[in-house]
């Protein structure tokens, strides 16, 4: 008994300092001191990511969760509907933010010293990523039971690659209480509440892709036998949603928003991949994981604004280093909250107006300029070496890659070229290069709409992947740290190496 007592001692005191340690290091993980560029390092900007992208699954919980970190960081919030004279002016830069829709983000940090003539260092990118979402009027007729859930494509979505993967549901719920209307995030990590199945091989020809995403791949969430209308309550019955979705279905909401089904208003929730992402590979090259696009160029510019805001003295900055993440460029980016929104050039403008007195000059302000569209790219695919242009074939674990295209779908110019490349030298980074070939087709990005809309030099690059718009993605798994270096160095060196451009 008494051996058996030592042992017990012994792992309640193990356990005791493990959880101290855990407590300190949690304690820690919101101090974005500026970190060294050694690999394991790089790595840990990984396991960072992985944990925040499981966490937050739809746009709306990554950009409640930013701000939360941006709110610790000491970043005062900004309301769209209020005067920002009120709050910014008096000659003193700060950090500041401000979100549109809970989907669109820009949070800036501007020195004491900044005037108009200064410019702005700014990077953008998209935070949304490909899905599928909710029907406003979800509910399908059983099919012999089987309860299925209507949902459309955002984006690519629901082909052969959505086939087979256990699903979550997440996003936004809209409530009543009293008569103010409120909303709640929901996220049902790490219970997936559907499945597309895919057909087996034995029926042949019925069983490859294309499928029709209206009939043959739609989500299984249950199976039963009965009649709503004889379960549901009178209660149930009196929600403006009854009869829109499934009954089951706004019942598990309801649990996970901490609801009554006839509080429920309106939905807007995703369907997503509930596994969590890994490092992998022998040797741990590999960063695998869900939603890379682009969550993943999002979370690094932040994180780097972050660490740059931890570290730049205000009262004797002139710089303004600001990041925005938009919604919707899957689809086009034609809302309030994509890019053709505006929220980057808006969030400018209205800080001019606020911090000084003197006759604005918004077009010497953004000819004075830089914009970094940071989107993902395209990693080299060994199995398909014939499909990517030579000399333009990124490798994971080196460097962020410059987006180039001749026809103008991403809008690197040769001066942009050259100013990543010598922001690139300064700060011991690498730099990589993609173009499209002759006989394939180019993406897009956000780019050409920030840089029309502003007519600052806007340059295109960003981390690069492979199985771009897959339902998983993959990248190296130093990649997120190499990211956010390079970001943190743009910021804390754009001005300097902009002014040696000239007029440029």
């Amino acid at each position: 008994m008494s051996d058996q007592r030592d042992i017990i001692e012994h792992l309640t005191k193990t356990l005791e300092l493990l959880s101290v340690k855990k407590s300190q290091s949690q304690q820690q993980q919101f101090v974005y001191e500026p970190r060294k560029a050694d690999t394991k390092d790089l790595v840990e900007y990984s396991h960072s990511y992985i944990d925040f992208t499981y966490e937050n699954p739809t746009i709306y919980h990554l950009t409640s969760s930013l701000s939360q970190k941006l709110e610790r960081a000491g970043f005062k919030y900004l309301s769209e509907k209020e005067n920002w004279k009120e709050k910014l002016s008096g000659g003193e830069g700060g950090k500041f933010y401000t979100i549109r829709n809970g989907t669109n983000l820009s949070a800036f940090v501007v020195g004491d010293k900044w005037d108009q003539h200064k410019g702005v260092g700014a990077i953008g990118a998209h935070a949304d990523s490909l899905t599928a979402k909710l029907k406003p009027l979800s509910k399908k007729t059983n099919v012999e039971g089987y309860e299925l859930l209507g949902v459309a494509p955002y984006g690519g979505t629901l082909n052969e690659l959505w086939l087979d993967r256990d699903l979550g549901i997440g996003g936004r719920v809209l409530y009543k209480e009293g008569k103010q209307f409120k909303s709640k995030l929901i996220n049902s990590a790490p219970h997936p509440i559907a499945r597309i199945p895919s057909l087996a091989p034995h029926f042949g020809e019925p069983a490859l892709p294309p499928f029709d995403k209206e009939t043959q791949v739609v989500p299984v969430v249950g199976f039963s036998q009965g009649d709503e209308e004889d379960v549901a309550t009178a209660q149930e019955k009196s929600s403006a949603l009854f009869g829109k979705h499934s009954l089951q279905l706004l019942r598990y909401v309801a649990q996970l928003a901490g609801l009554e089904v006839s509080q429920l208003v309106q939905l807007d929730l995703d369907l997503f991949d509930v596994q969590k992402g890994a490092i992998g590979g022998i040797k741990n090259d590999f960063l695998f994981a869900p939603r890379v696009d682009d969550r993943i160029c999002s979370y690094a510019s932040v994180i780097a604004l972050l660490e740059y805001a931890a570290k730049v003295d205000l009262s004797n900055s002139d710089t303004f280093a600001l990041v925005t993440l938009f919604d919707n460029e899957e689809i086009g980016s034609l809302s309030r909250q994509g890019a053709v929104g505006g929220l980057l050039k808006t969030t400018v403008e209205r800080s001019v107006h606020a911090f000084h007195e003197e006759s604005l000059d918004l077009h010497s302000l953004w000819a004075n300029s830089i914009i970094l569209s940071a989107d993902v790219n395209h990693l080299f695919n060994p199995n398909f070496a014939e499909v990517y242009l030579e000399n333009h074939r990124p490798k994971p674990n080196v460097g962020v890659t410059l987006s180039i295209d001749t026809n103008q779908h991403m809008v690197t110019d040769v001066v942009g070229i050259t100013f990543a490349e010598e922001l690139a030298r300064i700060n011991g980074d690498r730099i990589q290069y993609f173009h499209i070939k002759n006989n394939s087709r180019s993406g897009g990005t956000i780019g050409p709409y920030i840089s029309s809309q502003t007519g600052a030099r806007t340059i295109d690059l960003g981390i690069p992947q492979l199985s771009m718009h897959s339902i998983r993605a993959t990248t190296g798994s130093k990649d997120v740290g190499l990211g956010v270096k390079f970001f943190r160095g743009f910021f804390e060196n754009w001005r300097s190496v902009l002014d040696r451009f000239g007029d440029l």
